[in-house]
């Protein structure tokens, strides 16, 4: 089999920084052997810092607060309202970090699956905010394999009138080829994750790859 490598616009994705202690993170994530035990606190770990980097991509304004000394400190605040989208059911993992770092963080959902005849993606369901036009919004979903899903949900949110620039997509593994084919339809979305992968196989699994993230996750796959 021949491997192509498929070249990632740099414009189109932020990563966050490759330090030893990420990769030590995501040896625990990627190892089939890892038992639920660890594989959970250490993909919150990861998402708590997806969630932040996100976050940075969206509008401050300054403020001016008083410290409990008489001075005053010129801080920041987030300029905007912002929504958190869950792609159900591997995003309700990051819905859970959004809401625990955010509490009154406004949620939605959204569920998409691929059709087994057509192979294209299906939506199923969703439930947005009935402001979501006017928030800037983070969409959850830890993998961005083809990009077939990505793209449902992201219409999704573009029919209800969110802006494509008010939209940051956020996901644990990146395949080149799902970042370039998000980018070429939604230029205008950003996207963080933690690792771009190799490549996608023929059967469009990520390679080196971590399985399947929501069964790992959530217990569901035979793994204890």
């Amino acid at each position: 089999m021949t491997v192509t490598h498929v070249q990632v616009p740099q414009d189109a994705v932020h990563l966050l920084p490759q330090t030893k202690h990420l990769r030590a993170i995501h040896t625990i994530l990627r190892d089939r052997h890892a038992k639920r035990k660890d594989f959970v606190p250490n993909s919150a770990h990861v998402m708590r810092q997806l969630i932040e980097a996100g976050l940075e991509l969206f509008p401050f304004e300054p403020l001016d607060v008083q410290t409990p000394v008489g001075r005053t400190y010129h801080g920041l605040r987030l300029a905007t309202e912002i929504c958190g989208v869950s792609v159900v059911r591997a995003g309700d993992s990051m819905e859970a970090e959004l809401r625990t770092m955010m509490p009154e963080v406004r949620l939605g959902k959204i569920l998409i699956q691929r059709d087994r005849t057509t192979k294209l993606p299906r939506l199923y369901y969703s439930a947005l905010p009935a402001d979501i036009a006017q928030r800037h919004v983070l969409l959850l979903d830890p993998m961005l394999a083809t990009g077939g899903t990505a793209l449902a949900a992201i219409d999704v949110l573009c029919e209800r009138g969110v802006p494509e620039e008010n939209i940051v997509f956020v996901n644990l593994l990146s395949s080149p080829e799902g970042i370039r084919t998000v980018h070429e339809r939604r230029p205008r979305v950003r996207m963080v994750t933690s690792s771009i992968e190799e490549r996608l196989d023929e059967n469009a699994y990520m390679q080196p790859g971590i399985g399947d993230f929501g069964d790992r996750y959530f217990g569901t796959d035979l793994a204890v």
